[in-house]
């Protein structure tokens, strides 16, 4: 938990407390249904939730913002996101059942009540938002070509709506089709553990 402190000084009591909450509940819903490494579940501070606020780095939410966080799960980059953006909306999808019911029970577990979850396909979510977050889930063009019909069309962000992804290692070429579209941010420059290294955020930009 102090590593989340060391990054985000300014939580609330309630941010805090839901921080520290999530510890005991990965690892009691990891041991029934294996949505972390078993081996990695040590490193959930370092590794998932800090990870996910990455996003945070290079993206402030605005109340009111809409976000889709893709093939989230157990919740990651999501619910640590709606712990720090508490008026913004998240709504966490994944094809696999099991995984979304832990991302549904951590949500309600510690209050938040800006998340929603579904268990589906992504090609069957129709609802529209200004970005979508996911961690690594598939290579930037597919997940673009399914996430398009989901982005809307009015914007309320400093930075254009889109499409905000977590990613590691060499992206040169995964990136080459989007690259006028594409920022990439490495969160080695904001953090400074030897795990982020090679971790990037890739934000691409989707005209509507």
């Amino acid at each position: 938990m102090d590593i989340i402190l060391k990054y985000f000084p300014n939580l609330s009591e309630v941010q805090q407390q839901q921080f520290a909450a999530l510890y005991d509940l990965y690892t009691d819903w990891n041991s029934k249904i294996n949505v972390i490494s078993r081996k990695d579940i040590t490193n959930l501070y370092e590794h998932h939730v800090l990870h996910s606020l990455g996003i945070a780095k290079v993206m402030q939410f605005r109340p009111e913002t809409a976000v889709m966080d893709l093939g989230t799960g157990g919740g990651f980059p999501g619910i640590p996101l709606a712990i720090l953006f508490p008026e913004t909306h998240f709504h966490l999808v994944d094809s696999i059942g099991k995984k979304v019911k832990v991302a549904t029970e951590i949500a309600n577990a510690i209050g938040l009540k800006n998340v929603t979850t579904r268990h589906c396909r992504a090609e069957e979510e129709k609802q529209l938002f200004d970005f979508v977050v996911s961690r690594a889930v598939m290579p930037l063009t597919d997940l673009l070509k399914i996430i398009r019909k989901n982005i809307k069309k009015e914007q309320h962000n400093a930075l254009p709506n889109g499409l905000i992804c977590l990613k590691g290692g060499e992206l040169e070429r995964e990136v080459m089709p989007v690259k006028h579209q594409t920022l990439m941010y490495d969160l080695k420059d904001y953090l400074e553990e030897e795990f982020f290294e090679t971790k990037k955020v890739v934000y691409v930009t989707i005209n509507g």
